[in-house]
């Protein structure tokens, strides 16, 4: 499936920016020449999150797993361009699954595991999946999500599915049993069938690899589909920008569902013959004993995780800081007191990245910007005339800097305008919603991030990041639409009226926090809310409320605007897990 413009396409394969090595080329390459390198590590607390015991694969073991999934992918009949969902805690399975469908043509839509019935119905429809591929149990098995059992009963809703791929022991009878239905072994005849459904597929650079998923201020996930080019050429925004070699080790801390960890941590590795060690859930010491024990080359880190390790200096002991001299940073601004303490007291230096799904993304390194002050708070103003940098990405974008009231482009310091961009690095639309994309492209084609900066710099070099237009919640680098919790909440008894605003948080950036008007009668608690999401409405746990705030009546303004700025100014005196009215 090629979504991209056909001149989109001549103009950057004459440029060189695309070309037309696919991500599986890159792995048959990597098999090539390294097959007794390290490939993919399984986070050595799998027993918490997952099945089984943890697993090393190599390059070589890496292409046996996945020839013996991608011939039970042909014997389910699943054909090119149909989607496979995929919900997997971060583990070797996911870079297997991933790989087989990349080398048959089929469109890998992963999901985050927390998403549940409320978000997964509307995937359904969208796309039409074919099939999915999960566990059978995500979590510790007393109290995990039966992720398997959950599509099961999707299926009965959605005829699509034709298929419902379980690995794990408690596969239910009515999935298909990967660990049952995979062949022992692969015979020289299988490596000729998948050599033909190979050729068959004839998969190209610019066919979608991917539909991720990502929420704005619509009430529904949108997706976002990036081809095996749109991905390969944010690559160097990692790999420059992190002076990483062939064959480098990569720590990955972020689900493998959105640009985060797909850029850092799958695009990057197969274009460096790389390793990379998994990580999951999030747990610092875990973290921290992977950085000692598994010489790490890269990783990329919370900014409240980097400040914790700054400010416990200790727990740095033990880790090669010779070889882990960049850690990537971002979704929250980063503190000039930590990028600079890291860098003169331990020479490491941080690497602030800015980025979207949509591909909409900038990258503050030292190679570009060396004072770690200046880089804690400013980006390249890349793809503007006059400036040039040494991150090659940079030089194939361009940005624009808007006015949102008056429309017209910002050239001064110091006035605050929407960001926007162009070029080969942003997707060509959101998958099967014109009116969503057409929305999202201003009339010269710039991508409109919604984002707000302003110009910055001696020579006005940088931009700076000031906050956002779009009414999100942004909870640990995941986008939450205030739309959908609100239309949810609504619905609750007791609520009459409800917003929903963002309030800080040291760790995670900001959380939720419902502005709840109350119908006749008592209050709702904030267990209420947060059991009738949960409960009844079956969404996401990272989007339920972690603050409520009970007022008389929402603000509003003379055209019934909510005032937002209101609220936030009121919930940020509230405490976590508490209510105020």
């Amino acid at each position: 499936m090629v979504l991209s413009d056909p001149r989109r396409i001549e103009e950057y394969t004459e440029r060189g920016w695309w070309g037309h090595a696919t991500l599986w080329d890159l792995f048959l390459q990597g098999v090539r020449e390294h097959p007794d390198r390290e490939a993919v590590v399984d986070a050595c607390n799998r027993e918490a999150f997952a099945h089984g015991q943890p697993r090393r694969l190599n390059w070589r073991e890496l292409a046996h797993e996945i020839d013996r999934l991608s011939l039970l992918l042909l014997d389910l009949n699943l054909k090119r361009d149909e989607v496979i969902l995929t919900q997997m805690p971060n583990s070797v399975e996911q870079f297997i699954a991933y790989l087989a469908c990349a080398r048959l043509g089929l469109i890998i839509s992963p999901v985050p595991i927390q998403y549940r019935e409320h978000e997964l119905e509307h995937i359904l429809t969208l796309t039409q999946a074919r099939a999915v591929v999960t566990f059978a149990q995500i979590g510790p098995q007393d109290r995990g999500h039966a992720a398997a059992q959950m599509w099961l009963d999707l299926q009965r809703r959605h005829p699509c599915l034709s298929a419902i791929l379980s690995w794990g022991p408690l596969t239910p009878a009515q999935a298909c049993h990967v660990d049952q239905r995979l062949p022992a072994t692969v015979s020289p005849a299988q490596l000729e069938r998948l050599t033909q459904a190979e050729r068959q597929a004839a998969v190209t650079a610019n066919d979608v690899l991917t539909v991720c998923w990502t929420s704005g201020t619509e009430a529904s996930p949108k997706g976002v589909p990036r081809s095996h080019n749109e991905w390969l050429v944010v690559t160097p925004s990692i790999i420059e920008a992190a002076q990483l070699s062939r064959g480098a080790r990569l720590l990955n801390p972020f689900p493998l569902i959105n640009m985060a960890g797909l850029s850092s941590s799958f695009a990057t590795w197969l274009a460096l013959g790389a390793t990379v060690v998994q990580h999951q859930p999030f747990s610092l010491p875990i973290f921290l004993q992977q950085l000692r024990t598994e010489a790490i080359d890269f990783t990329i880190s919370a900014p409240a995780i980097l400040n914790t390790l700054l400010q416990n200096e200790a727990l740095l002991e033990g880790i090669d800081l010779r070889r882990l001299q960049r850690v990537g940073s971002g979704s929250a601004p980063l503190s000039e007191w930590m990028v600079r303490g890291l860098q003169e007291r331990h020479g490491v230096k941080v690497v602030n990245y800015f980025g979207s799904n949509e591909g909409a993304a900038l990258t503050s390194s030292d190679i570009d910007v060396a004072d770690p002050a200046l880089r804690a708070q400013y980006f390249p103003r890349a793809g503007v005339a006059g400036h040039q940098w040494r991150i090659s990405t940079t030089r194939k974008i361009k940005t624009r800097l808007v006015d949102l009231d008056t429309g017209r482009d910002i050239e001064e310091a110091g006035r605050v305008g929407e960001l926007r961009f162009a070029g080969p690095t942003i997707f060509s639309g959101y998958f099967r919603a014109p009116e969503m994309t057409q929305r999202a492209f201003d009339q010269q084609g710039y991508y409109c991030t919604g984002d707000l900066f302003e110009i910055a710099g001696d020579r006005m070099q940088y931009y700076r990041y000031v906050g956002r237009s779009k009414d999100l919640v942004i909870r640990g680098g995941v986008n939450i639409s205030s739309e959908e919790v609100e239309t949810l909440l609504i619905a609750c008894p007791g609520v009459q009226d409800a917003a929903v605003v963002a309030v800080p948080d040291p760790i995670l950036g900001e959380k939720v926090c419902a502005c709840i008007v109350p119908s006749e009668g008592s209050a709702p608690q904030l267990e209420d809310l947060q059991r009738f999401l949960r409960d009844a409405k079956r969404v996401a746990v990272y989007k339920l409320p972690e603050y409520m705030l009970i007022v008389e009546a929402l603000p509003r303004n003379a055209v019934g605007k909510i005032l937002k700025r209101e609220l936030r100014a009121r919930a940020r005196s509230l405490t976590p897990m508490e209510t105020a009215s």
